[in-house]
């Protein structure tokens, strides 16, 4: 029966979420709402209230409302949370995941069982364009990686290996994007424009990272083959912002890139520090991108380049001690927004009413990785 199959599902995933999240977590800040490091204070308390209240918002918004009573899975807001809000867990003495992330986990989950049948995020008919396979290719990679993430290290569920399964299937295989994936193209930087595909191809290697040893040497070997192929072949022509991703794949992803790429990557993106010690997230978009309004690109130095390439750079072996990168620590602290707890991050695509829920949507990304930033060490 209906009613009986979702109650077997709910308490599968409860079980599931209680033994992964019975792993000791690093310590970073616990017992307090304040955290603190070299770098300076900043209130892991209101950072995580902030991601969990944009989080239930936008499982809740009309917009975002799919069927079988799912939502989509956004690349602004959803799919950051799942990876920045875990690392606030040990310093605010969380014995598991948050009620958004519980969630948003089932949504994932729930979508993944019910691949078959579930519609796509975005359909041919909706659009007037052909978003059908695009919206397929997105979100199998964006449920992969979830699942992936928070089993990371252990051994794979059947509903993450289903999840890779999934993304596997819909690999192209042939043509000149071989070993990619069709991605969603709304032309809008830096998740659904042109140059996106690359980016979505990275995310699909860092799921990939997350997964045990022998199943990259087993049965997703030919695949991670092709997928590695694509990303050297594609890496010379990609915007820096790209490249970042690319590079964290490499720390997880064996043979993914040279020492020397890697090296070539970390000076670029070291030469684009800013006096005050951030990033502008304009700077690492393709030089000719601009926005649709037609006003300028913000240029000084915001929450998501800062966090993301501060992040980045630590996951490559970057020191937090080292000048850049203490100083780029610093900026991140600073410029919390304490009242609220996220980080400014502004749009790429256009100059919007602060004041509206579309002109947090960098800062929701701009907040989690400033947070995964601040507590990897």
């Amino acid at each position: 029966m209906p009613h009986e199959r979702e109650r077997v599902m709910s308490n599968y995933i409860a079980l599931v979420l209680a033994i992964a999240f019975l792993a000791p977590t690093p310590i970073f800040a616990s017992g307090s709402q304040i955290a603190s490091n070299d770098a300076g204070v900043w209130n892991s308390h209101s950072a995580a209230a902030y991601l969990d209240q944009r989080l239930s918002w936008w499982t809740t918004w009309k917009n975002a409302e799919r069927d079988h009573g799912t939502f989509c899975i956004s690349c602004h807001t959803a799919l950051p949370y799942a990876l920045g809000r875990p690392a606030l867990r040990a310093a605010l003495n969380e014995q598991g995941p948050s009620a958004s992330e519980r969630r948003l986990l089932e949504n994932v989950t729930k979508r993944v069982r019910l691949w078959p049948e579930a519609l796509p995020f975005y359909s041919d008919e909706k659009n007037g364009a052909p978003k059908t396979a695009e919206a397929r290719g997105t979100e199998a990679v964006l449920n992969a990686l979830i699942l992936t993430s928070y089993e990371a290290g252990g051994k794979l569920s059947a509903d993450a290996r289903l999840a890779l399964d999934n993304m596997w299937a819909l690999q192209l295989k042939s043509g000149q994007e071989k070993g990619a994936w069709v991605w969603l193209n709304f032309h809008n930087e830096p998740w659904e424009a042109d140059d996106s595909q690359f980016w979505g191809a990275t995310l699909a290697a860092l799921a990939c990272g997350n997964t045990p040893k022998d199943y990259r040497s087993g049965i997703a070997r030919e695949n991670l083959k092709l997928l590695t192929e694509y990303l050297q072949q594609a890496e010379r022509t990609q915007s820096l912002l790209n490249r970042l991703f690319l590079l964290w794949a490499s720390t997880k992803v064996p043979d993914l890139l040279s020492a020397k790429q890697q090296k070539s990557i970390i000076d670029e993106v070291l030469g684009k520090q800013q006096e005050d010690g951030g990033w502008s997230t304009s700077s690492l978009v393709a030089a000719t991108w601009k926005r649709r309004d037609g006003t300028p690109l913000e240029k000084k130095s915001d929450g998501y380049a800062t966090g993301l390439v501060s992040f980045v750079l630590q996951r490559a072996g970057i020191s937090a001690t080292q000048s850049e990168l203490k100083k780029a620590l610093g900026w991140l602290a600073k410029n919390q927004d304490k009242a609220e707890g996220r980080w400014p991050a502004p749009s790429l695509n256009r100059e919007r009413d602060p004041a509206s829920d579309a002109a947090r949507f960098m800062s929701d990304a701009a907040t989690a990785y400033a947070v995964l930033a601040l507590t990897a060490n």
